[in-house]
């Protein structure tokens, strides 16, 4: 259990530290560019989320992210 605690202040300082430095965390976005492309191959309709997540070169869970916005 110490060491857990330990773990989880070693990982926490290390974030700080991080952010301190300007380190931007996290998934990076995809752009506006993208987005847009996106939403116009949902708009056609006639392509299943897989199908423009593979065209387009992004993951799926981004196209579902972007329809979602839409509704």
């Amino acid at each position: 259990m110490v060491e857990t605690a330990a773990l989880q202040e070693r990982v926490t300082a290390g974030l700080d530290r991080a952010r301190a430095n300007g380190k931007r965390l996290g998934r990076p976005k995809v752009g506006e560019e993208v987005e847009q492309k996106i939403r116009l191959a949902l708009e056609k309709g006639d392509k299943g989320i897989r199908k423009i997540a593979g065209e387009i070169g992004v993951g799926v869970s981004v196209v579902q992210r972007v329809r979602a916005a839409q509704i």
